[in-house]
């Protein structure tokens, strides 16, 4: 069994970050070892605040040399990234990979490029953006932005579907070689829509926007961790895109029936492993 380094950063109550990755990857039978870069008592959209610490890189890189000291990185197929709070826990994820990647050449690497969205706007300090232009874009295998951060990424402003498949074709000019775009806000509110861009094509997906008071966070660490389970489960990359938006769709779906904005990931956990709705990939391009 192949098993998934997830570096990014968890919650004690709710799900995201790690908290909103590691179970659906492990629902979906993968053996899933977390490395938390903050570790904070609920996530931050809560008005009461929340209490934690942030971890620092070298809690990363000594967390890696105890699991190389123990010859386990061999059985690591895929290393996933998501939050960093500093451009030094940026290069030592970088400085993770490529340990990963000398144990086990077929290992995938899957970063999230968290920095912000439209509503927040950035949430990371422009060392982090630059860290992760310059040290993990050029040696990631995927890339899962939403479209404020591929924006970011390629400087393309997006009003359109085209505008989106010409920033994806971007981005894979800098290093990756399969980019799934999270949420395309720009396309009319009545679908949802994803895009996954690839050397050979580029596809979308839509869904129905389901209406929440207030949105639910861990959305995008949901999509990241379903597809990397599922390209760690060697499905193409179209299965593993149409998989992770039928699967979070039904997880959304569930959070709703239960009025709340605390995903309900073990609710639905029957949704990691056969998603109960099936949306068509349409080829874009």
């Amino acid at each position: 069994m192949k098993s998934i380094i997830s570096i990014q950063s968890h919650v004690v109550y709710g799900h995201a970050g790690n908290s909103s990755a590691v179970f659906p990857m492990q629902r979906m039978g993968l053996d899933v070892w977390p490395i938390h870069t903050v570790q904070f008592s609920n996530h931050t959209q809560y008005t009461q605040g929340w209490t934690g610490q942030k971890f620092t890189s070298d809690d990363i890189r000594n967390l890696m040399k105890g699991l190389d000291n123990i010859d386990s990185l061999r059985a690591c197929g895929a290393v996933l990234s998501g939050y960093q709070g500093s451009a030094d826990q940026c290069r030592a994820v970088a400085e993770s990979v490529t340990l990963v990647k000398e144990r086990n050449k077929n290992a995938l690497y899957v970063c999230d490029p968290v920095m912000g969205d439209p509503d927040k706007g950035c949430i990371v300090d422009d060392g982090v953006k630059a860290a992760i232009v310059e040290h993990l874009l050029p040696i990631s295998d995927v890339i899962v932005p939403n479209q404020f951060e591929l924006t970011e990424l390629t400087g393309i402003n997006i009003n359109s579907l085209y505008d989106a498949v010409t920033a994806c074709k971007k981005a894979l000019e800098l290093g990756p070689k399969i980019v799934l775009v999270k949420h395309l806000h720009s396309l009319p509110d009545e679908a949802f829509s994803m895009i996954l861009a690839t050397p050979k094509a580029c596809y979308l997906a839509q869904r129905p926007n389901i209406d929440f008071p207030r949105q639910p966070v861990g959305v995008g660490d949901l999509i990241s961790g379903l597809f990397t389970a599922c390209l760690v489960k060697r499905m193409s990359p179209v299965a593993a895109f149409r998989h992770a938006h039928n699967a979070v769709y039904g997880v959304l779906e569930v959070t709703k029936s239960y009025g709340t904005w605390e995903l309900q990931t073990i609710n639905a956990q029957y949704e990691f492993v056969e998603p109960t709705s099936d949306f068509n990939v349409v080829k874009i391009a």
